[in-house]
């Protein structure tokens, strides 16, 4: 899906006071013409958009009907006179109106979202549709709604308010980076589009910042390994990002946003019918080319950017409401980051340094329900093509990596219990022009691209123990042709204390298979030499978890408190080591274990829909044990914190969003003698956000991005003036013997800004 759900927010109030006084008057009408049918159209109350699916029922007749795609119901050989409807529809709350018939035009029904009820549909844990509280493992869940409260052109910036992750920048040149959840790295945070396992490998690196925010109609989140059912890469945890459905967008949505750095972003979507089926075609444009030096050290401070995203999703209507989607994808993206008077003639050269890497990438996901009367069988496939053409100063980066997935998956009930079963076949093709693509001849080394195929099956039970007790196990067998068979199993228990009262546990493997080429940034930046020390096995890991929930109720208010502790116990960890020397990095298994522990809690309170606060914080230690010694990995983080205070007037015509996060000291890469800091410091971004309602279909917002402009250190770039080393020898000038590194990065240069942006909505 390209835009959120909910397009334009706050209209709660307003609607319902203006629909209510439309019921009243036709409650009071006394006409008695005849009526054959009668006619509603259901919208969300919050984003005036459709809500398909919703169930009515009628009195005293009995009449019943389902609205459709665009939330249209009906009833023919209605009688005139006064009647009772009742709506219900998952996600909405169960409404009652009294109207008086005859009433010639169609009524408009707003539903209210109990969106804060933590009670959506996820798939992520299970791989199956489940409401969220009757999951057996926890998933965090992020609407369009959580992704306005700080509008962001992409999937990276919109995940920093969401505690227990934290987006990673891993160069302080280009700007790439990876999502740490619980405080481990990139890598092993796998990242799903619909399920499918497409952004992962090359386009890790710079893949997530072309997905658009509005693209997407949730976000899924599941903390711990997730292999068993989703297959490698998925150690310490994944994201899912739902697209958006045709049948839910509106016509036509708009969203312009610009800041004072001159950054723009544009979002389109236009929803179209085909017969019976619906698409949606939408286009996200992000431009950044105004070269800012605001730290003075002659480098940019944020990467200038160029980037368009065409998307096209449909959905078609089959018999007996079974699954059929088609979606497609191209992104093209030109960045560069460097000297500030760089241009693209100095592209590659020794004179002006860059970093320049042009970027394009298709994709295409399906999905189709076989159409089998007593059986749910469903089939899955995705292919991916991702093309990068980069230069890191003098070093060129030019890699393919194409990604072919198939997955067919089996429901069963029996019994107490709910089988899921399937197979599933990943096919990797990928080339560079580094050593890692090329053939072992002594005499003359040629072009080797890897091609890997890993076949995998899966079964997993849901066994309801007791109407209080679920028990899910799975276990996953892949066959990989390098390192051979790999079991995944995992085990989790939802115990039911109360309907307000939930303790969750479980206990899981993972396993990843490494490419140190194109998910280690740093390897590729040409400011130090990688060098593998030895045949790379792959990781593996076991994780611990315990998750509480507990939901308060009151006539005006709703708090949920989550409080969750977890540990993962790694072997096989591949480590970089870039201190044994200055001008080297050197990857090698950890000839000991890694441990991940800690503990999470976090609170959300809602009071009349006026008020919403939402506070977490995430404690980790994580550290290696190599040789009987502790150490503490870097870049990764003991605390962090998050935030999120939104306020919405009566009217519902202004509302107001303050977010922001807290992140503790991380260790840092550093140089021998080195004068810079060995720790970050204590840092927060803050940003500020206010929206008012104008008419029905638009909405105007306006605010502060890093509030408090905190920024890096100015010379955490290591000898900015001298990128290709030319007079790193001289004892004189550099007596310490320093190497221009750009990896001494911890977050973005980019300071406090403003921004304004509006969005149109036609239902």
């Amino acid at each position: 899906m390209i835009f959120p759900k909910h397009i334009v927010p706050g209209l709660k109030t307003c609607v319902l006071a203006f629909l209510g006084l439309v019921v009243s008057s036709i409650s009071g009408s006394s006409t008695l013409k005849a009526q054959d049918y009668f006619r509603a159209k259901v919208l969300d109350a919050e984003s005036l958009l459709p809500v398909p699916g919703v169930h009515v029922m009628e009195s005293p007749q009995g009449l019943r009907a389902v609205s459709d795609a665009f939330g249209v119901f009906q009833f023919e050989g209605i009688q005139t006179g006064k009647h009772k409807l009742e709506f219900s529809a998952i996600g909405f709350e169960k409404k009652v109106i009294s109207i008086q018939l005859p009433f010639s035009d169609t009524l408009i029904i707003p539903l209210r979202s109990t969106e804060t009820l933590l009670d959506e549909v996820v798939v992520s844990g299970t791989m199956k549709e489940v409401r969220l509280m009757e999951s057996p493992i926890p998933v965090t869940v992020i609407s369009p709604s959580f992704l306005r409260k700080n509008p962001a052109p992409s999937l990276f910036e919109s995940l920093q308010t969401v505690n227990g992750v934290r987006p990673q920048i891993n160069c302080s040149v280009c700007n790439t980076g990876d999502i740490h959840i619980n405080g481990m790295e990139g890598p092993y945070t796998m990242v799903l589009i619909d399920g499918m396992p497409i952004v992962s490998g090359l386009a890790s690196v710079y893949g997530l910042y072309g997905i658009p925010t509005a693209l997407v109609e949730r976000i899924e989140i599941v903390k711990g390994p997730a292999s068993s059912l989703y297959g490698s890469e998925a150690v310490g945890g994944l994201i899912n990002v739902i697209t958006r459905s045709s049948l839910k967008a509106p016509r036509l949505s708009v969203d312009v946003m610009g800041t004072n750095w001159q950054e723009m972003n544009i979002d389109a979507g236009l929803k179209l019918k085909a017969g019976k089926h619906f698409s949606l075609l939408g286009v996200n444009y992000f431009n950044y080319g105004n070269p800012i030096d605001n730290n003075g050290d002659g480098f940019t401070d944020l990467t200038l950017q160029n980037r368009i995203s065409v998307f096209n999703k449909w959905d078609f209507m089959r018999k007996e409401n079974r699954q059929a989607n088609l979606a497609a994808r191209y992104v093209y993206e030109d960045r560069w980051g460097g000297q500030s008077n760089w241009t693209p003639y100095f592209r590659g050269g020794d004179s002006i340094y860059a970093e320049s890497i042009y970027t394009s990438r298709f994709e295409l996901i399906g999905n189709y329900q076989l159409a089998l009367k007593k059986e749910k069988m469903f089939v899955n496939f995705s292919l991916s093509d991702h093309q990068q053409n980069s230069v890191y100063g003098t070093t060129v980066f030019n890699a393919r990596q194409r990604i072919g997935f198939v997955q067919q998956r089996w429901e069963k009930k029996i019994g107490k219990h709910e089988l899921l079963s399937g197979a599933a076949l990943r096919y990797t093709y990928y080339d560079d022009n580094t050593v890692a693509t090329q053939s072992n001849d002594s005499v003359a080394a040629q072009n080797k691209p890897q091609i890997t195929p890993l076949p995998g099956i899966f079964i997993q039970d849901e066994f309801a123990i007791h109407q209080k007790h679920l028990l899910l196990g799975g276990l996953r067998y892949d066959h990989h042709f390098t390192h051979g068979p790999i079991f995944s199993p995992r085990i989790s228990h939802k115990w039911k204390i109360s309907d307000q009262l939930m303790l969750r546990t479980g206990i899981g493997n993972g396993f990843r298979v490494v490419n140190v080429f194109t998910e280690d940034h740093a390897a590729l930046n040409g400011s130090r030499e990688v060098i593998i020390s030895e045949t790379l096995r792959p990781e593996r890991s076991w994780n611990i978890y315990s998750n509480l929930l507990k939901k308060l109720y009151h006539r005006k208010w709703l708090a949920t408190i989550e409080f969750s502790v977890f540990a993962t116990h790694f072997s096989n960890k591949i480590i970089p080591d870039y201190e044994s020397n200055d001008d080297q990095i050197i990857y090698s298994n950890l000839n000991g274990y890694a441990q991940s522990k800690g503990a999470a809690i976090n609170l959300e309170f809602n009071y009349s829909e006026l008020i919403r606060i939402n506070v977490g914080a995430t404690f980790n230690t994580i550290e290696r044990i190599e040789s009987g010694q502790k150490t503490r990995p870097l870049l990764t983080e003991r605390f962090s914190g998050i935030f999120a205070i939104s306020w919405k007037s009566s009217n519902g015509k202004w509302w107001a969003d303050y977010t922001g996060n807290l992140i503790g000291p991380m260790l840092l890469p550093l140089q021998e003698n080195d004068f810079r800091a060995p720790e970050s410091p204590w840092f927060s971004i803050q940003n500020l956000q206010v929206s008012r309602k104008m008419g029905m279909a638009w909405n105007l917002y306006l605010g502060v991005k890093n509030l408090l402009n905190f920024t890096p250190p100015a010379w955490s770039i290591m000898r900015a003036h001298d990128p290709f080393d030319k007079n790193a020898d001289n004892p004189q000038s550099n007596p310490f013997a320093y190497r221009f590194d750009t990896t001494y990065v911890y977050s973005s240069f980019q300071g406090i800004r403003f921004f304004i942006g509006l969005r149109y909505s036609l239902p």
